[in-house]
């Protein structure tokens, strides 16, 4: 150390008048006073020496060199500054100081090496799972490993459905089977029950269907007549089929309070199944004379009837009908046709609105009044119009048919009047009439009246009556 203390200072020259930041002890007083250094001992660096003015003056500027030597080394480490052969100081590039916030902030090498790239080659770093792109191999089993264990090495894990009881079942299913009656797709149905672990509560699943189906449409009783078809077989066996319709003979009691036709409805179920062949022809023989229940015996007779037209020419897959989509349109104009007639005949408002419901044609409502107002149109008297007007009041009032297909109807009637003017003559005038009507019962609005097309009263008379304009109404 004093060898480079020596080196410094041949390097440095230091005056003696540049020492006023040296820290030794007695220097100054609380004053300010210089104390002289010839009468008392003075401590350099922690060490007492003499009071010889060479000695001291010497071993201050040792002290000197050192503080500044350490400061140097200090603030320069790792920029190349190091000391010569002959104790010479050699500097590196100096490079201005920073202040610690910014050293805080900057993100570079301390080193300045490398490119500036990612670490590890962008694979490295928090929430990184390796390079993009990268495909890792299937982990080979180290056979040395003290935790191998060659038990586990062939082993295949399955997942484990629990099977469904009781409640659950209920709440699983029902929803299956009430979205079915939506999209009518009998394979989505298959794969949904086949993810389920049904165990015990296959056989349930027909009783289920039906019994939803007893309180729905025609068109979902034929919906739920195809999906027993078509599951028997793949999800549910011939037994389970059996099972499921033992039950429901045990439980007609019940379902017709909620039903009342409910033992018609399910002897129509039995004798479908029979047909489709997915229960055997001895199940309703199986039945005689061991039957007990009102109920049942009905359903088993309504069973063993159908069966019995069927033979005679009856079809029986098609005795809950198609929906109304899936009718062609001249059959529903014609069965609406046959509806305004036997309300004419009868008079019954409320079996008529029944029978349009069970069509199952909201989006073709307008046709009935179409047909409707041409039925006032080539009727003669009065009671047709009254009675029609009536009938589409009524309709109107509990939203059976609603204002568009209302509009709708009067709209194309509107369209169609110069045809009919043909076979009819007088259709304007009833036309007129009929519109008048409709609007102060409340029918339509007072836009659709005035929509109403007249055909012009004026005409000219033959030439005898001199070019004499007559005004006549129709």
């Amino acid at each position: 150390m004093a060898t480079d203390c020596a080196a410094w200072l041949n390097a440095n020259p230091v005056e003696a008048e540049d020492l006023s930041d040296s820290f030794a002890s007695g220097e100054e007083d609380n004053g300010g006073s210089v104390i002289n250094n010839k009468n008392i001992n003075n401590e350099i660096n922690g060490n007492w020496v003499s009071s010889s003015s060479n000695s001291i003056h010497e071993a201050r500027l040792k002290a000197k060199a050192k503080r500044r030597l350490r400061k140097n080394s200090s603030r320069d480490s790792g920029r190349g500054d190091s000391l010569s052969d002959n104790g010479d100081a050699v500097r590196g590039t100096t490079v201005a100081p920073t202040s610690p916030k910014s050293k805080l902030l900057d993100r570079k090498s301390r080193l300045g090496k490398g490119r500036g790239l990612p670490k590890k080659g962008g694979a490295g770093g928090k929430g990184v799972w390796g390079r993009s792109g990268e495909v890792y191999e299937p982990e080979q089993v180290d056979e040395k490993d003290p935790n191998y264990d060659e038990a586990q090495e062939n082993c295949v894990y399955e997942t484990v459905v629990p099977p469904l009881d009781e409640r659950d079942f209920e709440k699983t299913v029902t929803p299956i089977v009430q979205e079915y009656f939506e999209h009518a797709d009998t394979n989505e149905v298959a794969e949904l029950l086949a993810e389920l672990n049904l165990g015990p509560m296959k056989s349930e699943v027909p009783s289920l269907a039906v019994s939803l189906a007893l309180e729905a449409k025609a068109s979902q009783r034929e919906l739920t007549s195809r999906l027993l078809a078509d599951l028997c077989g793949s999800i549910l066996s011939r037994g389970d089929m059996e099972s499921s319709f033992d039950k429901l003979l045990q439980e007609l009691p019940d379902l017709v309070l909620d039903t009342p036709g409910a033992p018609q409805l399910v002897g129509q179920f039995i004798a479908r199944a029979v047909s489709d062949q997915i229960l055997s022809k001895s199940y309703i023989e199986g039945y005689k004379g061991r039957v007990d229940c009102e109920y049942a015996r009905a359903a088993l007779d309504r069973a063993a009837v159908l069966l019995k037209m069927n033979l005679g020419g009856l079809r029986i897959d098609n005795q809950w009908g198609s929906g109304g989509g899936q009718r062609p349109v001249t059959q529903l104009i014609k069965e609406m046709n046959l509806l305004l007639k036997e309300y004419i005949l009868s008079g019954d408002s409320k079996e008529a609105e029944r029978c349009l419901k069970d069509l199952e044609v909201p989006h073709f409502h307008h046709e009935f009044v179409y047909e409707a107002i041409v039925m006032v149109l080539e009727s003669k008297g009065e009671k047709t119009f009254k009675m029609v007007l009536q009938l589409l009041k009524s309709l109107s009032s509990s939203s059976v048919i609603t204002v568009d297909q209302m509009k709708r109807g009067y709209e194309r009637v509107y369209m169609d009047i110069a045809e009919i003017n043909i076979d009819v003559p007088r259709a304007y005038f009833i036309l007129e009439q009929t519109v008048d009507k409709s609007f102060s019962m409340g029918i339509i609005d007072v836009k659709l009246r005035d929509l109403c097309p007249c055909r012009g009263r004026k005409r000219f008379v033959s030439e005898g009556d001199g070019g004499v304009i007559k005004i006549e109404s129709y």
